[in-house]
C-alpha cells in the first residue's frame, strides 16, 4: 500500500502517496498557544462538535485527495488510529520553524501510541520546500522514529509551550542530534525575542534596516525572504509586526496606510490593498533604533506571544546571544 504523508507544506507532488495531509489548522509560531484540550480534540476522533467549514478536525485537511484514498472510510478516527491502517507513515517537515514546530507537536502526540510509532519514518528535508515545484529525483533520507526522536521532540515541545523562554534556551546545551533541523530553528526563534539594545526582534529590526536602505514597498519586506534573511513569520504576520512599528505612540516607520489602524485582521483583501498603497520610510526615532541609540520598547507597547511566553513591557524577556530575564 502507498504510504501516508504528514507534512508542513503541500506544494510538491506526493503522487507516490495514498494521501498527503498538511496539518495547517494550528500556527504554533504566531499568537497564543492552543490549549491541550484543543490539541487533543483536533487529533482525536471526529465528534459532533467538529466543524467541516472551519476544518477543526485533522481529516478536514486532505482536500480532494480523500476521494482517491483507500483509507477514506476511516477518516473519522483519531489520527493515531488512522495511521495504523498504513504500513508506513512518512513525516515531511522542512527547515522552516513553523514546520519544525508541527513536527515536534506530532512526535510528542505519537509518543503515546507505540503501535503507530512503529510505522513512522522521518524524512530529513534539509531545504525549504517552498522552492520545490516538483520532486524530480529528489529523495531525502528516511530514518526510523525511535524513542530518542520522541524524547527530544517531547522535551522541545514542552519547552516551547513554557511560560518563559528559559527551557528553550537550555535546549541549546542539550543533545538535539535526533532531530538535526531543530537547533537552527531554536536559535532563529530566540533571536525573535526583543533585543537587549533595541527592544525589537530580528524580523522587526531587519524590516527597519531594509526600509533604511530604500526598500519602501511592503512586497519586498514580506516576500523577498532571502533578502530579509529571517524565516519565522508568514506574510500577514510580518504585516502585523509592521503595524506595530508604524502605529505606536512613537512610530519607527512612516508611510504605512492609515486604514490599517482600523481594518480587522481577518479582512485580508482590504489589508493587502492597504499594504500595497503604502510607501514606507523611517522616522527620526526609527533611524535612532536602527543605530541602536533608542529602545523601541521604552516608548511603545509590547504585546505578543513567543511560544508560551506572553511578552509585554512588564514581562520583556530579551536576547543578546544570552537570555536576559525581565
Amino acid at each position: 500500500m502507498k504510504p501516508l504523508i504528514l507534512t508542513g507544506w503541500p506544494m510538491p507532488d506526493f503522487d507516490f502517496a495514498d494521501l498527503a495531509l498538511d496539518l495547517a489548522f494550528f500556527d504554533f509560531i504566531w499568537g497564543q498557544q492552543p490549549s491541550p484540550d484543543e490539541l487533543a480534540a483536533h487529533l482525536g476522533p471526529r465528534t459532533a462538535s467538529h466543524s467541516h467549514d472551519r476544518a477543526t478536525h485533522w481529516s478536514d485537511w486532505g482536500g480532494s485527495q480523500w476521494k482517491h484514498s483507500k483509507s477514506r472510510k476511516h477518516r473519522d478516527l483519531s489520527l493515531a488510529e488512522f495511521c495504523q491502517h498504513y504500513e508506513t507513515v512518512e513525516l515531511w517537515f522542512d527547515v522552516r520553524p513553523k514546520a519544525q514546530m508541527k513536527l515536534i507537536w506530532l512526535l510528542d502526540y505519537f509518543r503515546s501510541y507505540p503501535q503507530t510509532v512503529g510505522r513512522l519514518k522521518l524524512r530529513l528535508v534539509d531545504l525549504d520546500m517552498r522552492a520545490l515545484d516538483k520532486f524530480g529525483r529528489w529523495d531525502p533520507p528516511a530514518v526510523d522514529v525511535t524513542e530518542k526522536e520522541l524524547a527530544t521532540a517531547s522535551t522541545a515541545w514542552q519547552a516551547w509551550r513554557s511560560p518563559t523562554p528559559e527551557a528553550c534556551f537550555d535546549l541549546l546545551g542539550k543533545d538535539l542530534s535526533a532531530l538535526p533541523l531543530l537547533r537552527p530553528v531554536l536559535i532563529d526563534l530566540l533571536e525573535e525575542l526583543p533585543s537587549s539594545s533595541t527592544g525589537l526582534g530580528a524580523s522587526e529590526m531587519r524590516m527597519l534596516e531594509l526600509i533604511a536602505r530604500g526598500y519602501s514597498l511592503t512586497n519586498a519586506l514580506f516576500h523577498l525572504y532571502q533578502l530579509r534573511q529571517t524565516r519565522i513569520f508568514s506574510e500577514w504576520e510580518y504585516g502585523y509586526l509592521l503595524d506595530g512599528l508604524a502605529h505606536g505612540p512613537r512610530p519607527a516607520v512612516a508611510g504605512l496606510d492609515e486604514e490599517l489602524r482600523t481594518l480587522d485582521r481577518e479582512n485580508l483583501r482590504d489589508r493587502h490593498a492597504a499594504y500595497l498603497r503604502s510607501r514606507l520610510s523611517l522616522t527620526e526615532f526609527g533611524r535612532a533604533v536602527v543605530a541602536h541609540g533608542e529602545d523601541f520598547s521604552r516608548h511603545n507597547p509590547i504585546d505578543r506571544w513567543w511560544g508560551g511566553t506572553h511578552l509585554t513591557n512588564d514581562n520583556l524577556w530579551r536576547w543578546n546571544q544570552i537570555l536576559l530575564a525581565p
